[in-house]
């Protein structure tokens, strides 16, 4: 009887009275064919999953041989030892969130190869059920979309289950910027505290929290009317300075260390620029700036000197939480509606459309990326462009029995 071919797939009856397939579906590390082995009672089974092997093998989606990961297992060696490394730090805060809180303690001991889309699904429905938001859960997805993404790039699994599994909908957070009256009121009210010229620059230039809270005195130009964006001030991420033993979560140790940097990268490259300061903004930092020497003066040996624009009485960087928590008694003290710190900046990007600016003039200040950011503030730039067309005509096309017209 003659020999198949090398390379060919064969099936048989072994003389344990079981059926065998073989399949050659590449080559190993060292050099030799990777012959894959099936086995069962029935011909038919064998066949099937032979052929499956070939399927697979044309495709070029064999699974590798090796160690049989869990989810959990690769879940922490794609976040720790590929993605880190590339990640920005607040990127990869939020994926340490999802992989450590979620996905682990979930479905970390499920296989990898084994895992479904349903597993997916019904873990991003319980999560709603138990208060998350929608966005958390989609967080949550996008963070599993990737780690499996490169687990199958590598050949761990055949295909991408996040991919198939159905995300929950998350909608865009409504613009809402604050009118020229409560901007007003606003700043009026920030005259009276600290730091004021920190809620100027947030209402009329739109600069992130973090890029505020990171600039230095260095990055400011007084004489030529110009502030430089180099990079975003990260929250603190704290580690335990007694060994865990004080019983409390890092960031309450009495003996806490920070862990991350002070400073990042800001979040995108369009986010590196240069933005130009109106006259009255210049005046308010030359305030600031001589009030700040004369809080550096009474600290004496207490002050820290980092050339922060906006420091704490000792000339420390402002925490991101401690400035949020200053912009809610703000907004108490100047008695108008509850918003969201990034309402702020929608009120500085809303001032510079409805002014016509040239949409990449604007995207050049906020430091947007995509020119689909302009269009979420269309529904509110239109009405008040409409609104001052109204306006107009009716003062020059004014009739004299318009009761609106004036003599």
């Amino acid at each position: 009887m003659s020999r198949n071919p090398n390379r060919t797939s064969s099936v048989y009856q072994g003389a344990d009275g079981y059926w065998h397939g073989r399949v050659t579906v590449g080559v190993k590390d060292d050099g030799r064919s990777d012959r894959r082995h099936v086995m069962s009672k029935s011909k038919a089974t064998v066949v099937r999953k032979v052929r499956d092997l070939e399927k697979l093998r044309d495709s070029g989606r064999v699974p590798r041989i090796g160690e049989k990961w869990t989810f959990g297992k690769w879940l922490g060696h794609w976040l720790e030892t590929i993605a880190r490394p590339g990640l920005r730090e607040s990127s990869y805060n939020a994926y340490r969130i999802a992989v450590y809180k979620h996905l682990i303690p979930t479905l970390g001991n499920h296989r990898l190869d084994r895992l479904e889309p349903e597993h997916l699904e019904r873990l991003y429905r319980r999560m709603i059920d138990n208060g998350a938001r929608p966005a958390t859960a989609h967080q949550v997805h996008r963070t599993a979309r990737s780690a499996i993404g490169e687990a199958n790039r590598r050949g761990h699994v055949v295909r991408n289950v996040a991919a198939l599994a159905r995300p929950p909908r998350v909608q865009s957070e409504p613009v809402e910027p604050y009118t020229i009256d409560e901007v007003q009121r606003i700043l009026a009210a920030a005259s009276e505290r600290r730091n004021s010229a920190r809620w100027a620059i947030a209402l009329a230039l739109g600069i992130r929290q973090g890029e505020a809270l990171a600039l230095r005195w260095q990055d400011v130009d007084l004489d030529t009317s110009t502030l430089r964006i180099r990079a975003t001030r990260l929250r603190p991420v704290y580690e335990h300075g007694c060994g865990g033993t004080c019983g409390k979560k890092p960031g309450f140790c009495p003996q806490r260390k920070q862990r991350n940097a002070e400073l990042g990268e800001t979040k995108s490259a369009a986010g590196k620029r240069v933005i130009g300061l109106p006259d009255e903004l210049v005046a308010m930092l030359k305030l600031h700036q001589e009030e700040q020497d004369r809080e550096r003066r009474t600290a004496g040996q207490l002050w820290r000197d980092g050339d922060w624009v906006f420091a704490s009485p000792t000339g420390t960087p402002l925490n991101p939480n401690s400035d949020y928590h200053e912009w809610k008694a703000l907004l108490r003290t100047a008695e108008v509606r509850e918003g969201r710190l990034h309402d702020a900046r929608h009120t500085a990007a809303t001032v510079l459309l409805v002014l016509g600016v040239p949409e990449r003039t604007v995207m050049s200040v906020m430091g947007w990326s995509s020119t689909a950011m302009a269009a979420r503030y269309q529904h509110v730039t239109d009405p008040i462009r409409r609104d001052v067309a109204r306006q107009v005509g009716s003062l020059l096309w004014a009739t004299d029995d318009d009761p609106s017209s004036t003599n």
